[in-house]
């Protein structure tokens, strides 16, 4: 006789669940969620929740958005997959137009992939083919620059430019060696800067850097604003126009991760408006189809695509695809969810909600084991600290991020935190009476764990 087996027990029997311990989780009680709706999702139990994370930063419109789900349906109707090796497809022609029109001038080419890890590894590529075919002097510009604190996905490419020990240190035999420039991380600055004052020191180690390897060095690659993973890490006014100029001044491409950044998380539709930048390449995910199915593009300019169109002998062909680049269905639910954003006025209701959430914030300062609080839009960091005075950070296996965030589910609310770093990211739908019950369901619990 076949033992039947709760769903819950069939999830931990078979299931290996991404960035889990999965010891602590077969021993412990775990939500399975059923359905959601607006900015709530319901677990099997019938218990509702608030989405603080935007199901991992990537919800905008709320969950069963009728607009959304109807244009998957109508395209569902046509044809759910093509490939693209050799075809085209209607909706993934229709949205690359449309990317084009809304993303900073001059990227112009678009070039589709499944994740924002795929698609940080094909701007690596891109940048990397591109020095070796425009000039046998530029042949040696095989190296990438990249951030302390970064995060830009977990294929080895991506990791290779990344900068979270925690996550990429175990993988370092096999990655690429990249140069790994000071993050712009204020509250912890290595350079002795004055309090609350900002002298762009990690901007002037950069630009050593450049200086001294900008022969060698492809790209830039950076996430524009805000380094999501490395804790919300927010750089100040002017670091993004300045590392622009710097890889002009030095010859060097600039590659923005907006994976996680872009489509209105910042107050903007792309981080790189704040500041006036065009980069060479931009990678786009998350939130370009509204969180709804596993779609990403990588776009560039003119000057880099030109540079692999040739004659078919010439082999300056870009070698590179997925099964699933340019899904129908997800290019579908993409051109809607961009439709939304111009018909729904996204991010001009953005900036109201986004004040609002400053000042519910100013509140948490008072607490005293709230060292930092860092936000751009609706992307939120509250970092929390042992002592206050000293900085000094919660020991690793305290768990006092983690707690916050059990408590908080207690309460009605999922969020998930990065070490002693609470995130706060909510659907940009999320009204301002939403909002300010999920922040006080984070005040409440912050103060529970840690006073």
């Amino acid at each position: 006789m076949i033992e039947e087996l709760s769903l819950l027990e069939k999830n931990k029997k078979y299931v290996w669940q991404p960035f889990t311990q999965m010891k602590e989780w077969v021993e412990n009680e775990q939500l399975i969620i059923e359905r959601g709706e607006g900015v709530k999702l319901y677990d099997t139990e019938g218990n509702s929740y608030y989405d603080g994370v935007s199901s991992i930063w990537l919800n905008v419109h709320g969950h069963q958005k009728k607009e959304l789900n109807d244009a998957i349906k109508e395209q569902l109707e046509k044809i759910s997959h093509t490939t693209m090796l050799g075809l085209a497809n209607v909706p993934a022609t229709e949205l690359a137009e449309k990317l084009v029109q809304i993303t900073p001038g001059g990227l112009n080419k678009v070039f589709y992939s499944d994740s924002g890890s795929t698609a940080v590894e094909i701007g690596l590529k891109m940048a990397f083919q591109y020095w070796q075919q425009i000039d046998e002097d530029c042949g040696s510009k095989d190296k990438f620059i990249t951030l302390k604190n970064a995060y830009h996905g977990d294929t080895v490419g991506s990791v290779s430019v990344g900068g979270v020990d925690l996550f990429h240190k175990i993988y370092r035999p096999l990655l690429f060696d990249s140069l790994k420039a000071p993050s712009p991380y204020c509250y912890r600055c290595s350079f002795g800067e004055e309090e609350g004052k900002c002298n762009f020191s990690c901007i002037k180690e950069l630009e050593r850097m450049m200086k001294d390897h900008h022969r060698e060095i492809a790209a830039l690659v950076i996430e524009p604003l805000v380094q999501g993973a490395g804790g919300m890490i927010t750089a100040p006014k002017g670091y993004l126009s300045k590392a622009r100029e710097l890889c002009d001044k030095y010859n060097i491409l600039m590659l923005t991760d907006e994976v996680a950044v872009g489509f209105g998380r910042t107050g903007k539709m792309f981080a790189c408006e704040h500041e006036g930048v065009s980069p060479d390449i931009m990678t786009v995910a998350k939130g370009i189809s509204g969180g709804y199915l596993p779609i990403s593009a990588t776009l560039t300019t003119d000057e880099i695509y030109n540079a692999f169109y040739d004659d078919y002998a010439s082999q300056k062909t870009f070698f590179h695809g997925h099964s699933f680049t340019g899904n129908p269905l997800a290019a579908a639910v993409s051109l809607a969810n961009i439709d939304l954003f111009e018909k729904e006025e996204i991010i001009k209701k953005l900036q109201d909600k986004i004040k609002l959430a400053q000042n519910k914030l100013e509140s948490f300062k008072e607490l005293k084991h709230v060292g930092d609080i860092r936000q751009q839009g609706l992307m939120v960091g509250i970092e929390l600290v042992k002592d206050k005075k000293s900085k000094e950070e919660y020991p690793w296996e305290q768990r006092k991020g983690v707690k916050v965030c059990m408590v908080a589910r207690e309460k009605g609310m999922i969020i998930r935190p990065l070490g002693n770093v609470v995130v706060f990211m909510p659907p940009l739908c999320s009204t301002k009476e939403e909002l300010t019950e999920m922040l006080e369901i984070i005040y409440e619990s912050i103060v529970e764990v840690t006073e």
